[in-house]
Formats: C-alpha cells, sequence, structure tokens
C-alpha cells in the first residue's frame, strides 16, 4: 500500500511505515531522502498523510480501505485517538445556507457543517439558499474551524487533479496531457500538482487513472442526486480520518525517528506546542547529533514558555474529538518538576460539577499542571481564601505547551467536598465513550486505575 506522508511527523510515521511490508513510503520529501538509506518510489499514493494546522496529530486521506489500514498502524500508544471525518475531503453534499458571515457563508450539510467561502462560488448566497458543494479542505475535530467547501467540483490528487469543467477555474497542462496514452472523460479536465514535472509519463498516467475512476464514480453519483430535495451527501469523496497523538505516542514517535536521524528527548512534543520551538528544534539537533537525557521541560518552557505571569488556555478535549476552552488563567508558579500552577478567577451562578457548590463572586480556581501526569487537581476558593472543594480530573497525560494546556479529558474524576468527604464520578460516561469506540479499552482501564489512585490519596 503506498503512503505519502508529510509534517513535523513525516519521519517517525516513514520509519514506522518502512518496518511494515504491508507498505510502501512514496513521493518522500527531501529531508526524508536524505535520511533513510533506501531510495523511495515517485508513484501516485493510494494514501497521504498530512499535518493538522494545530500539529497536534494527522490527517488521513485517501481510498477509504487504505484510510482505515494505515489508521490502525498509526495507533502507537495507549494516548493515541482516532475519528472518521463526516466531512471527508471530496465528499459532495446537498446543503443549505444557515448564516451569511463577512468572507463566506455557513453551510449545513446534514450530520456536519461547512464553510464556504465567497470567492469558491460564482453564485451570489444568501441565507436559505440550497447549494451543492464539495469539501475542499477538511479539519480536524478538535480544532475550532469549519470544514472548507467550494462549488467547483473536483477529484483532487497531489501530482493530478480532475476538475469538471462546467465549473469555473482556469486550465493546466495541456500539452502534457497530449503526449500521456489516458482518455480524460467529457467534462473534466486536469489540472496538474506542482511536482508533475519531476515524475515519469508512466507515474502520470497512473496518477490520472486513478482519478478518472473516481471522476466516473462522482458523475453517477451526481446523475442519481438530480431530483434530490433534501440535505446530506450526494457522493462519499475520499476516506478521511484523524489521529490525536498525546504525550505518550509523541514520545513513542520520538523512538521510530531516533532510529533514522539525531533526534532530541521530547522532539514531537515541543514541535507540537510552538512554531518557533520546531524550528529550534531542527538548529539543536542539526548542531548536536549526539543527543541523549531527558525531555529538558525546564529549558523549553523558560525558553517559549509559558512563565509566570503569562495567560494560557485550558483546552479540555473531549473523546469524540471536540475540543472545549475552560477559560484562560494567569501562571503564578513554575516548577523546574514540569508543573505550573494557573489562577482563574471564577464568574457568579451555577455551581461546579459534582461539588454541588455555587460559584460566587470573587471564587478562585487554582489548578496544578504537571507535565505528564494523568490527571490534575483543581482547588475552589472563596474571595476570602475559604476552601469550597476540589475537584480532580482524570485525563491523558498533560501537555503544558506555552499558550495552552492539553490534554483529552476520560470522564471518570474524583471531587473531595469542602467537609471531607471524597466522592468517584462519571465512571458511566467512561463506559460509554468505550461502548461508542471513542476510548479503547486499554485508555480506559488505565483511566480507571488513576482514578483509584486518586480517590485512595484523597
Amino acid at each position: 500500500m503506498s503512503v505519502r506522508c508529510r509534517g513535523i511527523y513525516a519521519t517517525a510515521l516513514t520509519r514506522l511505515l518502512n518496518g511494515d511490508s504491508s507498505f510502501q513510503v512514496v513521493q518522500a520529501s527531501p529531508p526524508i531522502e536524505r535520511r533513510f538509506d533506501t531510495g523511495f518510489s515517485s508513484s501516485p499514493a493510494a494514501v497521504s498523510i498530512v499535518p493538522d494546522d494545530d500539529r497536534l496529530g494527522v490527517g488521513i486521506v485517501g481510498d477509504p480501505d487504505a484510510v482505515e489500514t494505515v489508521r490502525e498502524r498509526l495507533d502507537v500508544g495507549r494516548d493515541t485517538l482516532q475519528w472518521v471525518d463526516s466531512a471527508p475531503r471530496g465528499a459532495v453534499f446537498d446543503g443549505i445556507v444557515t448564516e451569511t458571515l463577512g468572507s463566506g457563508a455557513i453551510v449545513d450539510l446534514g450530520d456536519s457543517e461547512g464553510f464556504l467561502p465567497y470567492g469558491a462560488t460564482d453564485a451570489h448566497v444568501e441565507t436559505d439558499d440550497r447549494l451543492r458543494v464539495q469539501v475542499t479542505s477538511p479539519v480536524s475535530p478538535w480544532g475550532d474551524d469549519r470544514a472548507e467547501l467550494g462549488t467547483t467540483l473536483s477529484v483532487e490528487g497531489e501530482l493530478a487533479t480532475l476538475v469538471r469543467e462546467r465549473s469555473t477555474g482556469s486550465a493546466a497542462g495541456p500539452d502534457l496531457l497530449d503526449v500521456l496514452s489516458v482518455d480524460v472523460p467529457d467534462g473534466w479536465r486536469v489540472s496538474w500538482g506542482r511536482d508533475a514535472e519531476d515524475v515519469g509519463f508512466d507515474v502520470l498516467e497512473a496518477a490520472i487513472e486513478q482519478k478518472i475512476e473516481r471522476a466516473e464514480r462522482l458523475d453517477v453519483a451526481l446523475a442519481n442526486a438530480d431530483e434530490r430535495t433534501d440535505t446530506g451527501v450526494v457522493y462519499e469523496g475520499d476516506g478521511t480520518a484523524w489521529v490525536l497523538f498525546g504525550r505518550e505516542s509523541r514520545f513513542a514517535l520520538d523512538e521510530h525517528r531516533r532510529e533514522v536521524t539525531a533526534t532530541m528527548p521530547g522532539h514531537h512534543r515541543i514541535k507540537a506546542g510552538d512554531e518557533r520551538a520546531s524550528a529550534a528544534v531542527d538548529f539543536v539537533e542539526d548542531l548536536a547529533p549526539d543527543l541523549d537525557g531527558e525531555f529538558p521541560f525546564d529549558v523549553v518552557t523558560r525558553q517559549f514558555g509559558p512563565t509566570v505571569g503569562d495567560r494560557i488556555a485550558i483546552a479540555h478535549g473531549k473523546p469524540d474529538g471536540r475540543t472545549i476552552s475552560l477559560g484562560r488563567g494567569e501562571v503564578v508558579e513554575r516548577d523546574a518538576d514540569e508543573t505550573v500552577r494557573v489562577e482563574r478567577e471564577m464568574s457568579p451562578g451555577g455551581t461546579y460539577d459534582a461539588l454541588g457548590v455555587e460559584r460566587q463572586a470573587g471564587d478562585v480556581a487554582a489548578t496544578k499542571f504537571t507535565e505528564g501526569k494523568w490527571w490534575y487537581p483543581t482547588v475552589y476558593r472563596s474571595a476570602d481564601g475559604e476552601t469550597r472543594g476540589t475537584y480532580v480530573n482524570v485525563c491523558t497525560p498533560i501537555e503544558v505547551f506555552p499558550h495552552e494546556v492539553r490534554y483529552v479529558d476520560l470522564h471518570v474524576d474524583v471531587v473531595k467536598h469542602a467537609d471531607g468527604r471524597v466522592e468517584r464520578v462519571d465512571d458511566d460516561e467512561l463506559d460509554a465513550a468505550v461502548e461508542a469506540g471513542h476510548v479503547s479499552e486499554t485508555l480506559a482501564e488505565k483511566g480507571r486505575e488513576v482514578a483509584s489512585a486518586v480517590e485512595n490519596a484523597l
């Protein structure tokens, strides 16, 4: 199975996949070619692995069966979480415009929403308009954005893309197509990728033939949907899945990368946290190829943050892929032992989860985050310093990035009431997440073990 890899995890994933005879990495980037003592084919890829915008994981796009196989292979640790995208790349939907914004429109796709930039359509778009749209840029479930849409229909590929001529767009490469032994279906044209000039004609023909089959399937789907009046999928598009790497998984990927080239402790953990830090990691590894030791948390946070006085967000991941912000707080303390203490002033109204205590004006939440731990405590205090209760959240290993703390909540938690009573809550929600396929039994068992240890300690 041919796979194309890009992004900050490319070296580790190339090593992981090349070590399995079921996979063949193709179209390698120049840095990957330098690091591996092997040749790489330029043939078309059945699957592409691409980084998400936040560098926290990867997207897997391509043939649906192949995507599923690669997704299973990328399960590198207990805190690797995976989801299938409900708005995959290339999927075509009949949608309804629900809102118009300054730069585009929000479109209801049935089971999800997308964003249609005004520049991606020739139509004048208004609320309640029915549109046939295609997903051009899928987004990870942990991000804040919606999938980007367009009204130009195409079958996308890295080397060649087929574009429906009835849609807008500029023609590309007709002279090159004339010398190839392929017949593009009527109503379609070829738009060449930027790497097309660097590969042979046989590779380009294979790439186009791969797209022709899908273009014909799209034509059939569109013909069958001409009389549709409901909202939803017209054409399934590419298989698209997302893989979120937690802290343990990033360090596991470090080990794969270290077998190929100099890799400092916490390589992927640091690169995921900050773009400036990513460049610094490359610089250090080029200067000092013999790297060993522990993850340099103190050095990284002193250089890139967070430091005392910074305000950072708490990115509370959910097992279904969503990320919820718990607000921002001020770093009031940072220890060299990989711990930061964050304080937030709480707004009045409502109650604290599981504690059953009203939120009052002047309340302060003091939270201690320790890099790599599977839990963190938050102590709620009143304006005069009285403890109102403690909430211990059980989660995947914590990562203290420069601008936010990240983890994925494992539902089960432990609370300590002001009167000293200890209570364990939400085991049923963890069980439901396992049943839904959002959490593996291995990860769930770890969460239960952590909750039991915290309960006994309190």
